[in-house]
């Protein structure tokens, strides 16, 4: 067996690229398929989370400003 059977350990700036990706829906299969194959389910949870807090956090400040102004 060689190392090209093991899947790599995807880096955390790769884990936030797929979430991303994944969340506006652009994301290739390659990378889905990298994902599946070499992701860490907590990363992806954790990422995820993040950027849904981010995401609603933004939204809130926007919406705020527009009311008060």
């Amino acid at each position: 067996m060689n190392d090209d059977s093991k899947p790599k350990k995807l880096s955390l700036l790769q884990v936030i690229r797929s979430v991303l990706s994944a969340a506006i829906g652009v994301q290739s299969s390659k990378n889905r398929q990298r994902d599946f194959e070499g992701g860490n389910l907590k990363a992806y949870i954790i990422v995820g989370l993040v950027v849904v807090a981010v995401f609603i956090s933004t939204l809130i400040i926007v919406v705020s400003n527009v009311i008060n102004q």
